[in-house]
């Protein structure tokens, strides 16, 4: 066990926890930059797939930080990413949610709520422009990643397992028809 990259998967996740609010899809793209361009830790191709088994598998979307660690130290490094994904925003929902509720309703909570909504916005897109970019197999690719981020935005609420069979058709199609 080298405990020095698992040093350094602490160090690259649990930054993103405190801005992983409102789901996982907020820190793909720093996500990315950090395992794939700086740190090798997986190749494009491996993250997209550990991406598409994240979002099928029960459970929330940061499970994806899991298993990036794993990828990278095994089941020590699977460890220590959910450690450093769930304990960060974990306590800092409990202290914030304290002092959050004792303020509802008070000029700068309204401010503050209503200015972190393009926030989480920003962060989704920069998510699915990372996607777009690592899956430059051509245009058929890209169309579907844009197509199934509007999809998710116009119904929130549909399984990601829908969009994977959808685009697994598409892709399927495209291929029989020689594309």
């Amino acid at each position: 066990m080298n405990i020095e990259i698992l040093i350094r998967i602490f160090l690259i996740v649990a930054p993103l926890s405190l801005v992983s609010f409102g789901g996982a899809s907020s820190i793909y793209a720093p996500l990315q930059h950090q395992t794939v361009d700086i740190e090798h830790w997986v190749t494009a191709r491996e993250f997209l797939d550990l991406f598409a088994i994240s979002r099928v598998m029960p459970g929330p979307g940061s499970l994806f930080a899991t298993l990036i660690g794993w990828q990278a130290a095994g089941l020590a490094g699977a460890i220590m990413a959910s450690i450093a994904i769930y304990l960060p925003s974990s306590a800092l929902v409990f202290a914030v949610g304290h002092v959050w509720s004792r303020y509802r309703g008070r000029r700068w909570h309204t401010a503050l709520q209503n200015g972190l909504a393009p926030l989480g916005s920003g962060l989704l897109f920069a998510g699915v422009v990372t996607l777009a970019r690592l899956a430059s197999d051509g245009p058929l690719p890209i169309a579907i990643i844009l197509a199934v981020a509007g999809l998710m935005m116009w119904k929130p609420r549909l399984h990601p397992v829908y969009f994977l069979i959808g685009g697994a058709a598409v892709c399927f199609l495209a291929h029989v028809a020689g594309l």
